[in-house]
């Protein structure tokens, strides 16, 4: 398992956490993690921030993939339009039967090739493997899965792949809030160790009464106390 440091760092291994799972867990900038954070009396900028971001992002969203369940063995693959640095790119997301983020690439293409790529990856990184993969009706799929021995489980159809349609959401709402994605690397960054993160406080709490919420709540941040501790 990847190794968290906080040696060599002026700032408290508590507040670092704290700056990194405000700006993951919520719809903010660095800007508004560097106000909230003054407010408690803690004066750092938002370069501060970004870079603890960046360092510290993805170590805690490898640790926390590590931690998880296997993942359903239902996947829902799909691909939507993104703008980064002026280009049309495309995002390509899996996620399970209950909503879980699998995986996510950032490629230029939405071809065969970008499909096959996609669900390698996907194959390399989840276990145990799908009985079923529910895509929309585009035909790289297909000739993909063909390539790759897998006709057998895939499915398409009318409204079959709305739950990987819907769970675009949070991530329209980060681009926007983030005027955009500015390189290919940095969004593929980002949205590595966002997925994760989400998964981890996403508690689907319109499906529970508020007793279970608190539960599930306390055991999230239980979690992330874990996998955000020093070594």
């Amino acid at each position: 398992m990847q190794k968290i440091s906080y040696r060599r760092h002026r700032f408290h291994p508590d507040i670092i956490r704290q700056a990194v799972w405000l700006y993951f867990r919520f719809t903010m900038s660095y800007r508004d993690v560097e106000d909230l954070l003054a407010e408690r009396g803690i004066d750092v900028s938002y370069e501060t921030v970004r870079l603890w971001v960046l360092k510290f992002g993805q170590a805690y969203a490898h640790r926390i993939s590590k931690h998880r369940d296997p993942a359903f063995e239902v996947w829902h693959l799909d691909e939507i339009f993104v703008n980064i640095g002026g280009r049309q790119m495309y995002l390509w997301r899996a996620v399970d039967g209950e909503g879980t983020v699998l995986d996510v690439l950032v490629q230029k293409r939405r071809n065969k090739r970008a499909a096959a790529k996609f669900m390698r990856k996907l194959l390399k990184n989840q276990s145990p493997r799908p009985t079923r993969i529910v895509t929309d009706k585009l035909k790289s799929y297909g000739a993909a899965f063909r390539d790759m021995g897998l006709s057998h489980l895939h499915e398409t159809g009318h409204r079959l792949n709305n739950l990987a349609e819907s769970s675009h959401v949070p991530i329209r709402r980060r681009e926007r809030k983030m005027q955009c994605f500015k390189s290919q690397k940095s969004a593929q960054r980002f949205l590595s160790a966002f997925g994760p993160i989400y998964n981890l406080f996403n508690v689907h709490r319109h499906l529970i009464s508020r007793r279970t919420l608190r539960i599930f709540r306390y055991q999230a941040m239980e979690e992330w106390e874990i996998v955000t501790a020093r070594e």
